[in-house]
């Protein structure tokens, strides 16, 4: 059977080379030319193991990768056969030395006549970018041994001779980018439009040109075979994140974008027009016992070619030092200089002793504080009180822990608890900044639990613009610099910080609901809900976001259009207050009372702050100012909405409203609008 020319299936899957695609019970995958090779070749070995060496030689001919490019095509393939590496139905991996298919496979009976795969492969234009097109058609496996010892031996010095000629070719094409005269660049290049100031990039009508200065680090592929492992995977894929934003000039996107590219089988070309940088580095991790193989391979936006690539063997108590190599070949290869007196402070995630087992167990606080319940954020606290205790000069673990138990007081706690959980976020954020004093992530967590837990809103300024000093390409300190200068009622200064921010994370939605809420309190409408609605494309179904959008509408005075929005709030907390705010301007006033008790009801203890927006759209001044007592009495974190709340406002002029922001250490809108 010809697998090349004619359809076949494998397993419950049929499998159309001439189209790229694989199907099953009216679902299709179009998958990339190069992946449908490895799976051919795969079909073509049914049952015997292929290395991870023969798949190389035989589907990138002649061409400069790493062993990351088969990870990444199994890795795409069996996403695609919805296949578990840990029980596979169709791609087994045999360690340390390859891959087997194991599901059957038999011809199409059902096939269709399909069109003949092209003699000459097509322009390397009309391919995804993320790989180089095939120059030749899979070639039979050596016959002997002896024959194939030989074949390997030669194309091994192919290789490593390519290797040397492209780093020569790579060395004086960068001399040449770097020091040619941007605007004889410039002239040369096709037209191009940069990247709005906020918002995911359009690609559709836009040609793409990201500045040349431009990264983004993918999350390194687990290769252990144990899930479980990932967070060590996605450790080294953020400490060379937090390495190359050190670089002054470097454009590093974050960890919330960046890592939204788990597993996609995206091309380059699309991916960098998502996050707007030229370059990806992408990777893979291995860790076996007490040896860590790590490959890495840094790739072009613009056409998918590897600008650089290398595969590291190294023990694994030298992680440290393999990470220090990885990031100075990168700069490297990126041309990037550090300027005399450009470099801020170094910031590091290792701990001062070299504790690998404090660094395991801070980069699984890592893992578990970014996914953001209640659980693994007490998980998160475990991991990050285990790094401590291992290293308690650890500063950036007892920076995590105080974040940690910050995060978990304002979104999950309440009276003492809450306040039982500020005091640790406060001792454990005093003990990072005593050991480490030029660490920005502990003035970004001493900050934080200022402006969140104890409203010292200077106090939390002052340590967000340190943070800043110290690591001035952090979008994490723009971000919390922008929620202090609004909560002082500087809403232009907290937009400008937020489109700053994300610069560096043009994927987190999160922060377009911030800049979507700064806008929105400037009645900058228009501008607001398109944030918003960048946030609901990003995360569709997210607590809060819908809410916002209701806030919009009902200052438009659009009610059917509030009410609607207020609907589309997953259930919950956040839904009863939307649908209390967007009932107010309704004309039923029964269903407005109803949704009100609603919200009182279920809500008071969290929704202190919200019952008195509803409260103020009801033109009720004395349960308002009940309401937000009662709300300043709960510690409720919301008082940082205070100077741009539209509903709120509506009382700036009244004398108990100038009273209570003195009352809880606020400029009064007097004193902001003498500012401005």
């Amino acid at each position: 059977m010809n697998l090349r020319d004619a359809p076949f299936r494998i397993g419950q899957w049929r499998v159309d080379p001439a189209l790229d695609e694989i199907s099953r019970e009216g679902t299709t995958v179009k998958l990339e030319p190069r992946t449908m090779c490895v799976l051919i070749c795969l079909a073509e070995h049914e049952g015997e193991v292929v290395s991870v060496d023969q798949l190389l030689d035989r589907v990138w001919t002649g061409l400069v990768v790493t062993q990351f490019s088969v990870y990444r095509a199994i890795a795409i393939l069996r996403r695609a056969l919805e296949d578990d590496p840990r029980d596979p139905t169709y791609i087994a991996s045999v360690p340390r030395r390859g891959y087997r298919l194991v599901a059957p496979i038999e011809a199409d009976t059902k096939r269709q006549e399909a069109p003949q795969l092209p003699a000459e492969p097509p322009a390397e234009t009309e391919l995804p970018k993320r790989q180089a097109p095939v120059k030749d058609e899979l070639q039979p496996a050596p016959s002997t041994t002896s024959d194939a010892g030989a074949v390997a031996k030669h194309r091994i010095a192919v290789r490593y001779g390519l290797i040397l000629i492209a780093l020569l070719l790579l060395a004086g094409g960068l001399w040449w980018f770097f020091s040619y005269p941007a605007r004889e660049r410039a002239r040369a290049a096709p037209a191009a439009h940069a990247p709005p100031a906020s918002g995911p990039i359009e690609t559709s009508n836009v040609v793409f040109a990201p500045p040349a200065h431009s990264v983004a680090v993918l999350p390194f592929v687990n290769m252990s075979g144990d899930k479980k492992q990932e967070y060590f995977s996605d450790g080294i894929s953020e400490d060379l994140i937090t390495a190359l934003s050190q670089f002054p000039g470097l454009k590093v996107i974050g960890r919330i974008s960046s890592f939204q590219f788990r597993d996609s089988n995206e091309d380059s070309r699309s991916i960098g027009a998502k996050l707007g940088v030229a370059h990806l580095l992408e990777g893979s991790v291995r860790r076996s016992g007490d040896v860590v193989r790590v490959s890495a391979e840094l790739i072009s936006t613009a056409d998918g070619s590897a600008q650089w690539s290398e595969r590291y063997d190294r023990p694994y108590k030298d992680l440290f030092a393999l990470q220090d190599e990885i990031t100075r070949a990168v700069a490297g290869a990126l041309w990037t200089k550090l300027l005399p007196g450009e470099h801020a402070a170094a910031q590091s995630a290792r701990p001062p002793s070299g504790s690998l087992e404090a660094y395991n167990a801070f980069l699984q606080g890592v893992f578990y504080v970014s996914r953001d319940t209640e659980a693994d954020l007490r998980k998160a606290i475990e991991f990050y009180t285990q790094a401590t205790e291992l290293d308690p000069r650890y500063a950036l673990a007892w920076s995590g822990l105080s974040r940690a138990w910050t995060g978990l007081s304002e979104a999950f706690l309440e009276g003492a608890a809450a306040q039982e959980a500020y005091a640790k976020a406060r001792a454990a954020a005093e003990r990072a900044l005593t050991l480490s004093p030029e660490l920005a992530a502990a003035h970004l967590a001493r900050g934080w639990l200022l402006l969140r837990g104890d409203f010292d809103w200077r106090g939390a300024q002052a340590e967000f613009r340190r943070a800043m000093e110290l690591a001035p390409n952090d979008g994490d300190a723009k971000f919390q610099l922008g929620i202090g200068l609004a909560a002082f009622g500087e809403g232009e200064q907290a937009i400008e910080l937020m489109r700053q921010a994300l610069a560096t994370e043009p994927l987190r939605a999160l922060w377009y609901t911030w800049l979507a809420t700064y806008l929105s309190g400037l009645n900058r409408l228009d501008e607001a809900e398109q944030a918003i609605r960048t946030a609901l494309e990003l995360q569709p179904v997210a607590a809060y976001y819908h809410q916002r959008l209701t806030i919009i509408e009902i200052k438009r005075g659009n009610a059917e259009a509030a009410l609607a929005a207020a609907q589309q709030e997953p259930r919950g907390s956040w839904q009863d207050v939307a649908l209390a705010l967007a009932r107010q301007i309704g004309g039923d006033r029964s269903a407005a009372d109803a949704a009100l008790k609603t919200l009182i009801d279920r809500d008071a203890g969290f929704a202190a702050y919200q019952i008195a927006e509803v409260y103020a759209l009801r033109n009720d001044a004395k349960e308002t100012f009940s309401w937000l007592d009662r709300a300043w009495s709960n510690h409720d974190p919301a008082f940082t909405y205070l100077l741009y709340d539209p509903f709120i406002l509506r009382y700036k002029d009244d004398p108990r409203f100038g009273a209570f922001c003195k009352k809880v250490g606020l400029p009064t809108p007097a004193e902001v609008g003498k500012r401005t």
